[in-house]
């Protein structure tokens, strides 16, 4: 498997290309794919968490799922935060994204 950059048409931000044999990967909009895989694991970590709650021997692990859950709570605003300050240093004085397109 091997790695590159391409840059994107159109667009200032790189696109991360994964090749698999003759196939490959595209991932553009890398900020707001690690803040949805972000949420999943939140999700997934709560709900495993809660599951483990109905049984008294598994009840220190939910626990430290709910631990690992509210950390990643954290680290969302963490992603988009680091996004806006990305965005601003590519775009300098270019205000062409709403509010709402920045805030995922």
């Amino acid at each position: 498997m091997s790695e590159s950059n391409q840059q994107r048409a159109g667009g200032g931000s790189k696109a991360l290309t994964l090749h698999f044999g003759r196939d490959e990967l595209v991932i553009r909009q890398r900020y707001e794919v690690v803040s949805i895989a972000n949420d999943i694991l939140i999700g997934v970590w709560f709900v495993i968490g809660s599951l483990f709650f109905f049984y008294d021997s598994l009840a220190y692990a939910g626990t430290w799922l709910f631990l690992i859950g509210s950390v990643e709570m954290l680290i969302r605003p963490v992603i988009r935060l680091a996004r806006r300050l990305h965005l601003q240093r590519l775009n300098v004085g270019s205000s062409s994204l709403t509010e709402a397109e920045h805030d995922f």
